[in-house]
């Protein structure tokens, strides 16, 4: 039986009803490794609170299995490897987890460790898929 990780999508509901939720994730995150911040340079954030905004959505979809969003996996992978046009090293995406599991654990009033230990896995088979194609 296939895990539709319902129980993170009603997590992300409760951490985007939170102010700030998006915002928090990437303070957290350029401030988590001295190589992540430079990476944002030239970023425009309205675009990419965005961006992030779906990826997760995407990302929890992906984690479940749900055949509807390989090609956005396949194309958030491809923007994210080497040859990319953003391309992120495999060993920052434990930061990106780390930083992402810390927003959800101040943003959302019922996280719990167990619910946390399932955001991790489900984050952890996106990025498998981009270091797979990194």
């Amino acid at each position: 039986m296939t895990d539709n990780y319902d129980d993170l999508q009603a997590s992300y509901g409760r951490c985007l009803r939170a102010n700030g939720f998006i915002e928090r994730f990437y303070e957290i995150f350029l401030a988590s490794h001295a190589d992540i911040a430079p990476m944002f340079e030239k970023t425009d954030f309205r675009q990419q609170r965005l961006a992030l905004r779906r990826g997760i959505s995407i990302a929890i979809s992906h984690a479940a299995g749900t055949a509807m969003v390989r090609r956005s996996v396949g194309e958030m992978a491809q923007v994210h490897s080497r040859s990319g046009r953003t391309p992120v090293r495999p060993s920052l995406y434990a930061h990106w987890i780390d930083s992402l599991i810390a927003a959800v654990r101040e943003k959302d009033p019922q996280a719990n460790p167990a619910l946390l230990e399932r955001w991790r896995r489900a984050m952890g088979v996106v990025v498998e898929s981009f270091s797979g194609s990194y």
